[in-house]
């Protein structure tokens, strides 16, 4: 068996070796450096180049490097191939926390107050009353930021692709209940996975359909927000705030009109970031299932891109 490494803009020095360590007896090997593409079995993915895939005949299985496989085009593998993610309970709880830290830090007006500490401004107001968030996207990263919001006093509604049961929060679905859902929100947590349906869902229409007063926290792929429409609904006063941490590109240009809008905070991609420990634990075993003929773990829908 061959496992091949496909991971662009990070250096995989210290990923390769511990999995090497994991898996002593199994060839891994880093693209392009690869000395017989038609014995790769098992691709360990993110932002592979395009072109590499044509030239893995035998590629039985594909990982993504995280917990979303957008940054794998599914078109260019064979059906057969299975393709399976990453899934970190403590990546979940750390996501939850960074919601719920930054739905608090726009509810007291945090950054309002940096801002004033810069220009040596003392003047207190209350804090927002609003304490209704709404999530885009109810799988395991939804449900946990849920949870913990409504332990933390927080009304939380979500929409989904399909109605799913849920307690203590109220499930819309369809573009009904999207449409529904979204005029009676304070916050709005994007969480759903990248889709062709769901690239730039967060756009002129949807940012139209909040009341004035809130707030936009995406915490998925930049890609689900239409920048310019962003900038537009927050600089016409029709959108309150927005936390951001993720971008189309990262890092974000030096240039980029995002930096210096003080109604948007900015994180650098740090909301929840997978303990590489764990992620090797999942990939090693996943790539022994594959050697044993045995089903591997956390396998998506093809079907739905996620």
């Amino acid at each position: 068996m061959s496992v091949l490494v496909a991971i662009t803009g990070r250096d995989n020095t210290k990923l390769i070796t511990k999995l090497q360590e994991r898996l002593p007896n199994t060839l891994i090997e880093q693209w392009p450096d690869c000395k017989n593409a038609h014995d790769v079995d098992f691709v360990l993915a993110w932002k592979a180049p395009e072109s590499m895939w044509p030239q893995l005949p035998n590629l039985k299985a594909v990982s993504s490097f995280g917990a979303g496989v957008d940054s794998i085009d599914l078109t260019l593998l064979d059906e057969s191939v299975e393709v399976v993610r990453i899934v970190d309970m403590q990546l979940a709880d750390d996501m939850a926390e960074y919601v719920l830290t930054h739905v608090l830090a726009q509810k007291l007006r945090l950054k309002e107050y940096y801002i004033k500490q810069t220009q040596q401004t003392w003047k207190p107001k209350r804090a927002h009353s609003n304490k209704h968030v709404g999530i885009l996207g109810f799988g395991e990263l939804g449900k946990a930021c849920a949870q913990k919001l409504i332990n933390n006093g927080f009304k939380v509604s979500a929409w989904a692709q399909s109605n799913k049961n849920a307690t203590n929060v109220e499930i819309f679905y369809g573009e009904e209940g999207l449409n529904s859902m979204l005029s009676d929100v304070d916050y709005l947590v994007c969480l759903l996975p990248l889709t062709q349906a769901t690239t730039g869902i967060i756009n002129h229409s949807m940012l139209a359909k909040l009341p004035k007063h809130a707030v936009v926290i995406n915490v998925a792929r930049g890609a689900h927000v239409v920048e310019q429409d962003l900038l537009s609904a927050l600089n016409n006063d029709s959108l309150r705030a927005a936390t951001l941490d993720v971008f189309d590109q990262e890092p974000l240009a030096s240039n980029h009109p995002y930096w210096g809008n003080p109604k948007i905070t900015l994180t650098p991609h740090c909301a929840a970031i997978s303990d590489l420990n764990s992620v090797i634990e999942q990939i090693a075993d996943n790539i022994e299932c594959l050697n044993k003929g045995l089903v591997l773990n956390n396998p998506i829908d093809r079907t739905k891109g996620y």
